[in-house]
């Protein structure tokens, strides 16, 4: 990954099974976006993270992973990273473990 880190902003979605946290930049279209679907009451499954190429590279993926994240402690939910990045994430950040459900 380069340097070129950019602040995204991310907001949440709920749809009908799940939810959706979009990552936008300022001055471009593209949008990164990571999906959930729940498993229970207190359990999300991250399924799909997507940052297309126009704004790759720039730590968007990181960034929305790090919301989910910061959303389960505020929210007492647990991630099924499903996601294979959301996994990769995981395991890089075993502070994160208590989070981790199956």
């Amino acid at each position: 990954m380069s340097d070129n880190r950019a602040e995204a902003t991310i907001t949440h979605h709920a749809q009908a099974k799940g939810g959706r946290y979009v990552a936008k930049l300022a001055g471009e279209t593209a949008e990164g976006y990571l999906e959930w679907e729940p498993r229970g009451n207190d359990v999300r499954v991250a399924t799909h993270t997507v940052v297309p190429p126009e704004i790759g590279g720039r730590g968007i993926a990181a960034q929305l992973v790090n919301r989910l994240v910061k959303d389960a402690r505020k929210q007492g939910f647990r991630i099924v990273p499903q996601c294979s990045y959301v996994e990769a994430k995981f395991r890089k950040n075993p502070e994160w473990a208590d989070l981790r459900a199956e």
